[in-house]
């Protein structure tokens, strides 16, 4: 386990970490490394930036060029998934039925995650007390795939970007992905492949909107 740094040495090693060229994946992982740490120590609440920038070794406005706040490094690995999720659906085959695509387009998204590619903030809740703080930061994320879900839907049914039918089919398939992505969190050491989940819970939706769609 990362030792903390003394105050002293903080700075200079942001400093040292700016201007190295370290890419920002491996960053954010190394931040992500030394939150998970404190956050099992002292909680989530207990832990400030500096707490964190402190045990990365880092300064605070290093800190803040690679994470835009403290739960941003709960969804490191949900984030970088979300972000490639247009070069996800583009790759979908473009002779598929729009509910079908949309199907496809959400076991490549499941594809990105396996055992150790889920947060540890998901699977420790309780002893990092991040509950409030999943459920708060959560829904951003998912309303955004909604919206970027609904277009795609729009887009291959041949309806306005802002019809009824699109949004509520994306809703109701975001809300089962969800579903299935808690119990695989929640399933521990038992926890399997995501993907087969997420299809058992996805595809009697993309089902039921596929002959409206």
């Amino acid at each position: 386990m990362p030792q903390p740094h003394s105050p002293g040495t903080s700075a200079g090693a942001g400093a040292r970490a700016s201007g190295s060229g370290r890419p920002r994946s491996s960053s954010r992982a190394m931040l992500a490394e030394a939150a998970a740490e404190l956050f099992l120590e002292q909680t989530y609440a207990g832990t400030t930036v500096d707490d964190i920038a402190r045990r990365a070794g880092v300064s605070r406005a290093t800190f803040f060029n690679y994470v835009g706040s403290k739960s941003d490094l709960l969804w490191l690995e949900v984030d970088e998934a979300l972000a490639a999720f247009d070069t996800t659906v583009a790759s979908v085959p473009a002779d598929l039925a729009p509910m079908d695509a949309v199907l496809d387009a959400v076991t490549r998204l499941a594809d990105a995650f396996g055992p150790g590619r889920l947060p540890l903030a998901v699977t420790q809740v309780d002893l990092m007390g991040t509950d409030a703080e999943l459920q708060a930061s959560a829904l951003p994320r998912f309303l955004a795939l909604v919206r970027r879900l609904e277009a795609f839907i729009a887009a291959r049914a041949g309806l306005p970007s802002d019809a009824l039918l699109p949004r509520a089919a994306a809703t109701a398939v975001v809300g089962a992905a969800v579903s299935a992505a808690a119990a695989w969190a929640r399933a521990g050491v038992r926890r399997g492949p995501l993907t087969p989940l997420v299809r058992t819970a996805v595809a009697p939706v993309c089902a039921g909107y596929a002959p409206v769609l």
